[in-house]
């Protein structure tokens, strides 16, 4: 939505912000609630995150009312070419992991990755992992709120990295992260808009953003059909290749 914004419809970075986050945040929430009724969300992961990420989306809002529009478009450059690099080689290297990362139930606490998961896919949600998952959840709401992103693009590649959860369910999961941390982001910039005297909401542009959430629902029931099609490591090149589209 971001770049969309600002180099096809030319709008200011910092309004496309509360665009991008308002747009993306309503439509992952259609998307959650046909993913969520299909069994797909992993519930207690995605909430931990999405709390976690709440937290960190206003301060990311308020930091980014200080940096410069280059340097915020700069910066939004460079993540999104650092993930599609990292989620592209994990991909070819590791095929496996993008269906789901599993480990034998006795092996020691202290040995392998922080988050795992029994053979049956379920995850071992110990104090460890519950405080990765935290951490990385509170950067992904500084981000979400500092670059005016839902967080897909970093939640979908947090939750297969470090929950070790398969590419399709980190995507139905991500969609509740993103609703919520999305509210918090879109909430916290209008507050700051507030307390700058204009008044929350004032001059936001309500019209466009409609325009955003009617074709977002429709582009995620397109996406969700052609994504059954597609095997774990494909889909996960393929959503590599999408970050980098966005970038160009």
């Amino acid at each position: 939505a971001i770049p969309l914004l600002v180099y096809v419809l030319e709008v200011a970075p910092r309004e496309a912000v509360g665009v991008s986050l308002a747009a993306v945040g309503a439509t992952a929430a259609v998307g959650f609630l046909q993913r969520w009724r299909r069994g797909e969300v992993e519930m207690v992961t995605g909430l931990l995150f999405a709390v976690a990420g709440m937290a960190g989306a206003p301060g990311g809002a308020w930091l980014g009312r200080f940096l410069p529009e280059t340097a915020l478009l700069l910066g939004f450059a460079g993540l999104m070419v650092l993930v599609a690099v990292r989620m592209w080689r994990k991909a070819r290297s590791r095929p496996e992991e993008t269906l789901a990362v599993r480990a034998a139930l006795d092996a020691p606490d202290e040995s392998g990755p922080t988050c795992r998961r029994d053979p049956e896919g379920k995850l071992r949600l110990t104090s460890r992992c519950a405080s990765l998952l935290g951490v990385v959840g509170v950067t992904t709401g500084v981000l979400s709120g500092l670059f005016g992103v839902g967080g897909g693009f970093v939640i979908v590649p947090a939750l297969v990295f470090f929950s070790g959860m398969g590419i399709h369910r980190a995507v139905a999961t991500s969609l509740l992260v993103i609703t919520l941390v999305s509210a918090s982001g879109v909430g916290s910039i209008l507050a700051l808009t507030a307390a700058s005297g204009s008044g929350a909401g004032a001059g936001f542009p309500w019209a466009l953003t409609g325009w955003f959430v009617g074709g977002g629902v429709l582009g995620m029931g397109l996406g969700t059909a052609l994504a059954r099609k597609l095997a774990g490591p494909r889909l996960q090149q393929l959503f590599a290749l999408a970050i980098l589209g966005r970038k160009s």
